[in-house]
């Protein structure tokens, strides 16, 4: 191997033992290539830790009764609230503490961090108290059967009543993220994962004197494991390792700065909720052409989302860097960072769409190789992959709004696209005009097209950069 290819390889070596290793960074200067690729790998890394997070919680569930599998479901439908309210926290979060970041204010960073907490850990318990005492009436409301909510209202009490852990896991590694130092956030949410894993089977299962707990087991084991990980992140926040730090004094509640997370997490709240409620309606229409065509673009989806992990790593990457950069009185190399990022995210996304066009009948029967299932799922592959140049841009634009604190844009533009296009279109065109699940793929693939071009535009308008954070 020629020495500039062997001095490259040791380069990249170096620096992903770097970003794995972590430490906090600041971004607001030096290469942009560089700060990319320290925040995006931890970032990934994360990502597919969680997504084998819900494989593997499923797998064991399976096996204890069609009913437990159920009510995962239903519990997870509810707690979807839980997540909005987390994400949306979170986003504010990284945008407050990356801006003072830049600004090298570490002292009001650790300050909007604790104010996040503090938020967090009231919105939880509330919640949690609700879960904790009305279960039965939870999975009720949700269309449970008697003998469901009899056998799995105990894992809905620990999940819901204990969502406390949730709600720090995200908080937490969203202020990690912001100071620069992803590779903590990754670490915390590898070890929460990883202890839910091991303990799955003992708690489900039982072993020795631990008793088969059934379905509740696996809640027991999913907050052991989120529990022990807001322990080791509340360890590192509060240690003296890094320039944010948070001890118990300093979780006093401070209304100016409490309200302005609240007013920025708003946004991120209903950019949440309006993409989940439109893959729920999407769901609904698929749900008219039988089980075997809403299989096949299950299936699909799956796929998509766990092969596009590494472009939300990039994006979340693009908003810390926009945060910081603003901090530092850098916006144009917050904008930058931007179009670099976004560059990298369309390489990649190119790269899978041509995966997609090959070799989609491949990937769907290595899930299920009915003929139905293969061919709508391949074709929901290949359809939306066609997209997926401008998706990639519609990513990274969005999550940069966001780091910038400016949330309410990118919800303009999620309800724009999906509800007022997205649902309508799809409806016409699959039962109206007949045109069958096809017309639910396009109306994705034109909908994701849509949402980055609108991006795009607003972007480069620059209000973002004049955001008071």
């Amino acid at each position: 191997m020629p020495q500039h290819r062997l001095n490259s390889v040791r380069k990249f070596l170096t620096n992903l033992r770097l970003a794995v290793a972590g430490s906090e960074q600041d971004f607001t200067s030096g290469s942009i290539r560089k700060a990319i690729f320290m925040l995006s790998i931890p970032m990934i890394l994360e990502m597919v830790m969680e997504s084998l997070f819900a494989v593997v919680d499923i797998f064991f569930v399976s096996q204890v009764s069609i009913n437990a599998v159920a009510t995962i479901g239903l519990t997870e439908s509810v707690i979807t609230l839980v997540y909005a309210l987390a994400i949306g926290l979170s986003m504010a979060a990284t945008a407050m503490v990356s801006r003072r970041v830049g600004e090298k204010d570490y002292n009001k960073a650790s300050l909007a961090a604790a104010q996040a907490i503090i938020i967090g850990i009231a919105i939880s318990v509330t919640t949690g108290a609700i879960g904790w005492l009305y279960p039965r009436e939870i999975l009720g409301l949700m269309g449970a059967e008697p003998e469901l909510i009899e056998e799995g209202y105990g894992y809905t009490r620990i999940l819901i009543g204990c969502n406390v852990t949730i709600m720090l896991l995200f908080l937490i590694n969203a202020i990690f993220r912001g100071a620069g130092n992803a590779s903590i956030a990754m670490r915390s949410l590898w070890l929460a994962n990883g202890l839910n894993i091991l303990l799955d089977p003992l708690f489900i299962f039982g072993w020795g004197p631990v008793p088969a707990f059934g379905v509740e087991g696996a809640a027991i084991a999913t907050t052991t494991g989120r529990g022990i990980a807001v322990i080791y992140q509340s360890y590192m926040l509060s240690s003296n390792k890094g320039r944010i730090r948070v001890v118990l004094a300093d979780l006093r509640f401070k209304a100016e700065m409490a309200l302005r997370l609240i007013k920025i997490s708003l946004g991120g709240i209903g950019q949440f909720l309006i993409g989940t409620s439109s893959w729920l309606f999407l769901m609904r229409i698929m749900s008219e052409f039988g089980s075997e065509v809403l299989a096949g673009y299950t299936i699909a989806i799956r796929i998509i989302m766990f092969t596009i992990l590494p472009s939300w790593g990039m994006s979340n990457a693009a908003a810390t860097l926009v945060g910081q950069n603003l901090g530092a009185k850098k916006p144009d190399r917050a904008e930058k960072s931007v179009w670099r990022t976004a560059k990298y995210n369309m390489y990649f996304m190119v790269t899978v769409s041509i995966l997609y066009l090959l070799f989609a009948d491949t990937l769907i029967k290595m899930f299920n190789t009915s003929p139905d299932v293969v061919y709508h799922g391949s074709l929901c592959l290949r359809i939306i992959a066609g997209g997926y140049l401008f998706y990639a841009y519609g990513m990274v634009v969005s999550q940069a709004f966001n780091g910038a604190g400016d949330t309410k844009t990118p919800t303009w533009i999620n309800l724009f696209a999906f509800w007022f296009f997205q649902l309508p279109v799809a409806y016409i065109t699959a039962l109206y005009w007949d045109w069958g699940p096809v017309g639910v793929f396009l109306a994705i693939a034109v909908s994701e097209c849509l949402l980055a071009i609108a991006a795009i535009i607003l972007f480069r308008k620059g209000k973002w950069k004049e955001m008071e954070v």
